[in-house]
């Protein structure tokens, strides 16, 4: 059944989201939830497309043709789910060149993980199966998100970002059944990539201010200590078929609560790489501001071309 929105919109865009109905970017919304829509799509968007470093840094020297391909064809994946949300973005009234201007200006963020460097191959598959995994654990929900195009979005990222988490875990299987040192590799691997896979989920609870409006409004629809105790009852059970130590003294089975007790992140960490201290935070902007640079011809050379058949 199709609700209709009274005279007034505010209670017309009330009734949509009590309804579980989706609101689309011709109706009515809030000022906030817009510019809440706003910042959220467009930290998403910028994540995915700083994401793409980190990973292609190793195309070139993956050990097998199998494994630059995987490698070349999930970095393509993640500059395509940069653009389905930039266009969501879009559709809120906001340009994608000022999006990408305020990235490398650093007025906007992205996802903390990626301020981190890839130091050795198992890295690569790592990432596959923590960090994706995380955002795998993030981004589902979205695909119910009460805004329409951010939710559309969703559904083929997320099938995706499936699909990468199965490459990583398939990489990490090969290289635990391979040399000591593969299996040294993977290991030292996990214990660098662990706590910050857990500080994707943002701050605890009690320090983000800007879930419960978020809630209340369709945007997300479990709180960050939700999401990230799911993800941590998620990893237990595969990092266990691996045969890898996750790096927490206090990670234990609680029965009682059927789940697992977990330690805290670093949080003064956390604040210090969203802040822009990141241990690879300056080379992940000064390259996506290089490569802004080195397409501006690309992008006039567009520009002049819809100027003359427009």
């Amino acid at each position: 059944m199709t609700v209709t929105g009274p005279a007034d919109p505010a209670l017309g865009f009330d009734r949509l989201i009590e309804a579980e109905q989706r609101i689309e970017p011709r109706d009515w919304m809030p000022e906030g939830y817009r510019k809440t829509l706003i910042r959220q799509i467009a930290q998403h968007a910028h994540s995915e497309i700083i994401g793409m470093q980190p990973e292609g840094n190793w195309i070139t020297r993956a050990p097998s043709l199998r494994r630059k391909a995987i490698l070349l064809a999930k970095v393509q994946d993640e500059a395509g789910h940069g653009m389905y949300l930039y266009a969501a973005a879009e559709t809120l009234g906001v340009d994608r060149e000022e999006l990408t201007e305020k990235l490398i200006s650093a007025q906007q963020k992205y996802s903390s993980i990626f301020n981190y460097p890839t130091l050795t191959y198992a890295d690569v598959g790592v990432i596959g199966w923590l960090v994706d995994g995380a955002a795998i654990c993030n981004q589902v929900p979205l695909c119910r998100c009460s805004y329409g195009p951010y939710a559309r979005a969703m559904i083929r990222i997320c099938k995706e970002e499936s699909f990468h988490q199965r490459q990583g875990y398939e990489l990490l299987l090969a290289m635990v059944n391979g040399t000591d040192a593969q299996k040294a590799m993977v290991q030292e691997a996990t214990n660098r990539w662990w706590w910050p896979s857990l500080m994707m989920f943002g701050p605890p609870d009690g320090d983000s201010p800007n879930t419960q409006q978020s809630m209340a409004w369709g945007i997300k629809r479990h709180t960050n200590d939700e999401l990230r105790q799911r993800f941590v009852d998620m990893s237990v059970p595969q990092a266990e078929a691996l045969g890898v130590t996750l790096p927490d003294p206090d990670l234990r089975w609680n029965d009682e609560r059927q789940a697992h007790d977990h330690g805290e992140p670093d949080w003064s960490e956390f604040r210090a790489v969203i802040g822009g201290g990141g241990p690879a935070t300056a080379q992940r902007l000064a390259h996506r501001r290089k490569a802004h640079e080195d397409g501006a011809w690309v992008r006039e050379a567009a520009r002049a071309y819809a100027e003359k058949h427009s």
